[in-house]
């Protein structure tokens, strides 16, 4: 079985469990649904307590998308998050982010 078959089936027994969400979001990443995966990222987005993680990797992967401009607006919504929710290490991370898509566009 799988890695994401396990993820999946702990998840019909916890189906709100926001670890296993995440780790399944990143496995249909690796796997190359990328579709799949940023559904399920905007959806631990969307939860009543937002994960910032996800935002992020949400950032990323739009970015890879090449959804630079979509992966602005994750990160920017990520990073004043983060900072409501006292996560300085994941609003950095997402700044940093943010910065290097915003000197790419200064040098097109």
């Amino acid at each position: 079985m799988s890695r994401m078959e396990k993820i999946r089936q702990m998840l019909v027994a916890e189906p709100r469990d926001v670890f296993l969400r995440y780790a399944l979001a990143m496995e249909l990443d690796s796997a190359g649904q990328l579709d799949e995966s940023l559904a399920a990222y905007q959806e631990l987005m969307q939860d009543k307590l937002p994960h910032v993680p996800s935002y992020f990797r949400t950032g990323q992967l739009l970015v890879r998308m090449g959804r630079p401009d979509d992966a602005k607006v994750a990160l920017a919504q990520g990073i004043q998050l983060a900072i409501v929710q006292g996560d300085a290490h994941s609003a950095a991370e997402m700044n940093e982010l943010l910065g290097s898509l915003e000197v790419i566009d200064d040098v097109l």
